[in-house]
This record gives structure tokens, C-alpha cells and sequence, in this order.
């Protein structure tokens, strides 16, 4: 007996130490890509370093280098990976790029953060995950929706089981005149034409992120309108509008619509539906976020017939980025809802803690490869088609 309390006393100071150590362990991290790029804390994070900086564009390099006070810069993400000093990159890079850049930072043994989404192909999305495995090393996706004040709210929601049997789920990013984003300098850029539902994330993360089921069949929708804009894209994609209707594994009923044209307000936005409560985010038309109960009391409908009460209840901002949810230097509002922030810390602290990061790379291919198929699907008049697991 004396012998296990000295053990245990032992284990108990190492754990001590080693909690100690990771306290004023430091990550540096090299970031790439100087226009989302700019946009996160890492500087501000007490337990991270701003090692050095990449982007094509020499322009694009000296922002990156003033947002975070960096003076080591690099021309390319190759010369950045030759850098001893940086344990782990942030890819903010264009989309089609996301797999052979975030396969040369673990090639170079860098943890990874990567822009959304994950992949462009279901092989890709393969090829990543097995690569992520074979290293060891972090993996996350830095997925803005996932930590959204209102998703942060939805989560502990269904963790209290508020909802009840969460049965439905609705999400929306609606995102008018991103072609204004199709050129640069008269040259076409990588979002020339891109699929709706290649950038699908942000809605999936609305209800995967939250309850941790997975879409298994998808049909899908999509709408163009024969705009000269989108003609010989390098996707060769007609549609500037796709709507998915998704099934999980749990037989939710998941609706997806990622607009980028129309008549529409933009978005980021979710809706919950439960047998017990349901959970609106606040909409673009005006309508404030909403709680909706369960009501033992009855009422009539416009024709007369009896149904089923309910009490709608208004739901303030939690303001999620100003509590210990975060460290004190980054209690900040930032982009995405508040996201950047959490983005940021989640990514530093799960390297240094050695754990796997909110949005691993399961999340992260779960959260893409529902898009992929679902173009496919809309290119198919709406076959609906199955959604592969790479579990």
C-alpha cells in the first residue's frame, strides 16, 4: 500500500510539472496566405509565437507581417517549411490548394491549421485523412461556424438535452456578389465559378459541430442562370445556387442552402428543431435569436382547428469570447460571429496539450464531403446519392 501512495504521490508531481511546463510552452506557428490570414490572434495568445510569415504576393506578405509584428517572411510556403523554428503552420490559402499544401506542412512535420473547406475531391478528402493518421501530428480545420456564439449556445443546448429529440436542422449561408471575387487584376482567380456546394461547411458545422452525427445520403437542387460570368469555369459549374436536403445517421433531417445569387440578405444562420425546444439564430430580415417551447396548452388555427401551443421566448447574445471560455488576451469580439478567437485558442492549446483539436480531420472531411456529393447529386438533377465515411 505504501508503495502505491508513493507511486501516486510521484505521478501525481509529474503531472504537476508537465502541466506546468505546457503552461509556459510557446507554439510557433508560421502563417500563409495574407488575406484571411490576417484576420486571427495568434500574437495575442499567451502560449503562441508568430514565428514567420508567406504569401505570394509581396504586398499581401508585408500585411501579414505588421498584423502580427513578424519580421521573418518568406515568398512561399516551400521556403517557410525549411524553417526549423516553426512547429506548426496556419494555411489560409485558396481552397483548391488546402490538400497539397497541409500534405507538405505534415511532410515537413508541421502541425496544420487549415482554411475551409478540407478537400475538393472525396479522394482527396481520403488521401488527407490517411496522411493525417500516418504522421501524428494535429490536424484541424478552422472552421468559423463551428464556433459561432450562437453554435457555441446550440451545443451546450444539446448537451443539456434542451432540445429533446433533435429532429431537424436547417442552415443557410447566404452570400450575394461574391463575383466580385472572380477576378484579380483581369486575371481569374480560383473562385471563378466555384461550386456552392464545394464550400459547404459552414452549414454542416451548424449540426455535425454540434451533435456529432454524420450525413449519409444526400439529394440536391441547383439554380443558375445562364450567366456569360460563369461560362468555361474550371469547375464547370452552371449553378450559382444549390439547395441540399441531407439524412444522417441518426435520420435527421438536415436542409442545406448555399445562395450566391438572388434577392436574399447574407447569412450565416441555423435553426434547430426539437420535440421539446426548438433554437432559431437571429435572421437577416430583422427577427432577433428565438427560443421555442413546448406548450401544454392548446389553440385554434385560422380555420378553426385545435393545435398545439407553444411559447416563443427571445434569446440575448451570450457574448461567449468575453468569459473564461477563453484566456484573458483574447476576451475579444472578432470575425465570424466571434469565432476567430476560439479558432485560435483551440488550435494552439490542442498542440500543446497533445490532443486531438475540435475539428479534427474526421470533422473536417465529414463536414466537406456532404458538399461534394451533393454538387454531384445537382449536376444529376437531384439524384439522391450516398455520402462515404472515411471513419
Amino acid at each position: 500500500m505504501r508503495d502505491e501512495m508513493t507511486w501516486s504521490r510521484r505521478a501525481l508531481l509529474a503531472l504537476a510539472a508537465s502541466t506546468a511546463v505546457a503552461a509556459d510552452r510557446k507554439l510557433r506557428i508560421g502563417i500563409v496566405g495574407g488575406r484571411f490570414g490576417t484576420g486571427f490572434q495568434f500574437h495575442q495568445h499567451p502560449n503562441c509565437v508568430v514565428e514567420a510569415v508567406s504569401d505570394l504576393r509581396e504586398d499581401r506578405r508585408a500585411d501579414l507581417a505588421k498584423t502580427y509584428s513578424c519580421g521573418k517572411t518568406y515568398p512561399s510556403l516551400e521556403e517557410l517549411l525549411r524553417d526549423g523554428q516553426v512547429e506548426a503552420v496556419g494555411l489560409f490559402t485558396p481552397a483548391p490548394d488546402h490538400v497539397r499544401h497541409a500534405l507538405a506542412c505534415l511532410k515537413a512535420g508541421k502541425h496544420v491549421l487549415s482554411a475551409v473547406p478540407a478537400a475538393m475531391t472525396l479522394d482527396e478528402c481520403a488521401t488527407l485523412v490517411d496522411a493525417v493518421k500516418r504522421s501524428g501530428l494535429t490536424y484541424m480545420m478552422a472552421e468559423t461556424s463551428y464556433y459561432q456564439q450562437m453554435t457555441i449556445s446550440a451545443r451546450k443546448f444539446y448537451r443539456q438535452g434542451a432540445f429533446g429529440h433533435l429532429y431537424a436542422c436547417e442552415s443557410e449561408y447566404h452570400h450575394a456578389g461574391l463575383e466580385e471575387l472572380f477576378f484579380d487584376n483581369g486575371k481569374r482567380t480560383w473562385r471563378h465559378g466555384f461550386p456552392p456546394m464545394h464550400y459547404p461547411t459552414h452549414c454542416t458545422a451548424h449540426l455535425l459541430g454540434v451533435t456529432g452525427e454524420r450525413i449519409t445520403r444526400v439529394s440536391c437542387l441547383g439554380w443558375g442562370d445562364g450567366d456569360p460570368i460563369l461560362k468555361d469555369n474550371a469547375y464547370r459549374n452552371p449553378f450559382w445556387n444549390e439547395t441540399a436536403f441531407f439524412e444522417t445517421d441518426r435520420g435527421t433531417a438536415f436542409r442545406v442552402a448555399v445562395w450566391w445569387k438572388g434577392a436574399h440578405k447574407g447569412t450565416e444562420r441555423a435553426q434547430y428543431y426539437g420535440d421539446k425546444m426548438s433554437f432559431f439564430f437571429p435572421s437577416p430580415n430583422g427577427l432577433g435569436a428565438k427560443i421555442v417551447r413546448w406548450s401544454d396548452e392548446k389553440e385554434k388555427d385560422s380555420g378553426g382547428f385545435v393545435r398545439q401551443g407553444s411559447v416563443l421566448e427571445s434569446y440575448e447574445d451570450p457574448k461567449w469570447w468575453s468569459t473564461d471560455l477563453l484566456p484573458q488576451g483574447l476576451r475579444s469580439g472578432s470575425g465570424h460571429g466571434g469565432s476567430h478567437t476560439f479558432l485560435t485558442h483551440e488550435f494552439v492549446s490542442a498542440v500543446l496539450e497533445g490532443r486531438k483539436p475540435a475539428v479534427d480531420v474526421l470533422d473536417a472531411v465529414a463536414f466537406t464531403a456532404p458538399g461534394i456529393v451533393a454538387h454531384e447529386s445537382a449536376l444529376k438533377g437531384g439524384l439522391q446519392l450516398k455520402v462515404p465515411s472515411f471513419a
